[in-house]
């Protein structure tokens, strides 16, 4: 394989000399020159879609694509291996994370370069190094107190979620560009490890985050065909998981599990992000102003119609079903907190196990056991439930876009509680930690996306919290201060001055109170990491 021409911007990080080899940034720069392009377009074609909406459009089932939806098809069976997905614990790729995670179990590892991880170079390079490492069983981690971790004999399936294709890697430039992080996370984990994986009767299992058509999937397929020939790897040895996180998504989830039909291992419902995308989409329109976000819960109306339309969808072309994520974090040290948390957790997947999902999320290895013992007490032995279908569901685009949550308000605490968590996670995202327990929740990406647009919209659309006064910049600056020094008091003021927090306000109003929405809060926060 020729020697890659990249231009490696990025310092001389741990692991870099065998993870960053010639071949493999070779197989990495093949991708972006072979799909690069098209990649760009269908960023643009988002942007023209969103402009749409913006216009005052709104969204339907593609016409174009009919003939898709009412034709008899399938898609191809998943391995062995990841036909039981009862319930995957998601988390980054650090070290420590990867070893608890792949003990957890949980059915699923999924391991995230995206929403969970900050994409620092040191991040990026070791999390390729570490899974190589998990897949070879040599992954090990001391802690300072001595304390040693290593993989037990039955570890969960390992699942790779690369990064959305709208994410740029800095780090690595073709032609003065930046190449797609989706680019060189896919790239480089399949080019190590896809024979290794083989070899191990498993395969290269992937989530693909923030999908907004059948023509990204279409993409995405296309990646991995050129991927698998490159390297002599069968057609079909892919299996990739879509998360439907975007509400555009949601009108064309046949189309989606149509395109990657030999390639599919199902969708998810990726319900923050869908939260997150259902206001940025509509952010100018009055009528789609969402209340607290923690009103905003799996059985509001938009919510239910685009989770039940996703299990009927799956099953009918024998694609497997995957839920939501439990954000809930338990504590140890308080048992009244604990078993709030864990009274939540068992509601939401009783609910999901009920309508049909063949698995669901976790976010920490305390809540792995209470979610397996739901499902395992609705599907009893059975592996999944493919053969469950909906026909008793009847979703169209009215259901999929009522937003109304009943009995919903705005609230000071709930306008409190996006500034605080916002910059909280801001900030431990800039201190290169991109999963973060706040307020025994598991906030992520998604999650704080949610808490920051919903200030723009509410600011923006002349809200007013309930009984109070309107939502104005004004009124956001001064609940910051304030929750400012409740962060100074609560850390300390040398970790308060260490921690980033003053650089992750500044940043919080630049993406919640900037005249045009910014699309991604983690587009300019990658301008402050290296």
């Amino acid at each position: 394989m020729a020697i890659s021409t990249l231009d490696v911007r990025g310092s001389r990080v741990t692991d870099a000399d065998r993870v960053l080899t010639k071949d493999a940034l070779a197989f990495v720069e093949r991708l972006h020159r072979e799909f690069g392009a098209r990649r760009d377009t269908l960023l643009a074609a988002r942007e023209q879609r969103w402009n749409a909406l913006k216009a005052g459009g709104t969204l339907d089932f593609l016409p174009e694509t009919a003939k898709i939806r009412s034709a008899e098809w399938s898609v191809a069976p998943v391995p062995q291996d990841l036909e039981v997905r009862k319930v995957e614990i998601t988390g980054p790729t650090d070290r420590k994370m990867v070893i608890n995670a792949l003990n957890s179990g949980a059915s699923v590892y999924m391991a995230d370069f995206e929403d969970a991880n900050t994409p620092t170079w040191e991040n990026m390079v070791s999390g390729q190094a570490n899974l190589v490492d998990a897949i070879e069983r040599t992954i090990s981690f001391a802690n300072p107190d001595g304390k040693k971790y290593t993989l037990d004999r039955e570890t969960a399936t390992l699942v790779v979620r690369p990064r959305g294709w709208h994410l740029p890697e800095k780090h690595l430039v073709v032609d003065g560009k930046p190449i797609a992080g989706a680019f060189m996370d896919f790239g480089l984990y399949f080019f190590h490890n896809a024979r290794r994986l083989l070899d191990r009767g498993t395969a290269p299992y992937f989530y693909l985050a923030k999908t907004e058509s059948h023509l990204e999937a279409r993409l995405w397929n296309d990646v991995f065909n050129f991927a698998q020939d490159a390297l002599g790897i069968p057609r079909g040895t892919i299996k990739a998981t879509v998360l439907i996180e975007v509400v555009t998504a949601a009108f064309e989830m046949e189309e989606i599990l149509y395109e990657l039909r030999d390639h599919s291992g199902g969708l998810n419902a990726g319900r923050w992000d869908y939260i997150f995308s259902v206001i940025k989409k509509f952010h100018q329109r009055s009528d789609y102003l969402l209340p607290d976000r923690i009103q905003v819960t799996m059985t509001v109306p938009f919510m239910r119609a685009y989770t039940e339309l996703l299990v009927k969808t799956c099953h009918k072309r024998g694609a497997l079903a995957l839920g939501g994520m439990a954000a809930y974090i338990p504590s140890r040290r308080d048992p009244v907190v604990n078993e709030q948390a864990l009274a939540k957790v068992r509601e939401d997947k009783v609910r999901e196990a009920t309508d049909g999902f063949d698995g669901t999320w976790v976010a920490h290895p305390d809540l792995v056991g209470t979610a397996m013992t739901e499902f395992d007490r609705v599907l009893g032995t059975k592996r999944n439930q493919l053969d469950k279908q909906r026909p008793d569901v009847h979703v169209g685009a009215a259901q999929l876009l009522d937003i109304r949550v009943p009995g919903g308000t705005i609230t000071d605490q709930g306008v409190r509680n996006n500034v605080s968590v916002g910059i909280q996670y801001i900030a431990s995202w800039l201190r290169g930690t991109g999963a973060a327990a706040i307020n025994n929740l598991m906030e992520d990406a998604a999650t704080s996306e949610i808490a920051r647009s919903q200030v723009w919209q509410w600011v923006h659309n002349g809200a007013s919290i309930a009984g109070g006064p309107r939502i104005t910049p004004d009124l956001v600056r001064k609940v910051e201060a304030e929750e400012l020094e409740k962060i100074r008091a609560a850390v300390g003021d040398a970790f308060y001055r260490d921690g980033r927090y003053d650089q992750a306000a500044k940043l919080f109003e630049r993406v919640a109170l900037s005249k045009d929405f910014v699309e991604f809060l983690t587009l300019p926060a990658y301008e402050l990491i290296d």
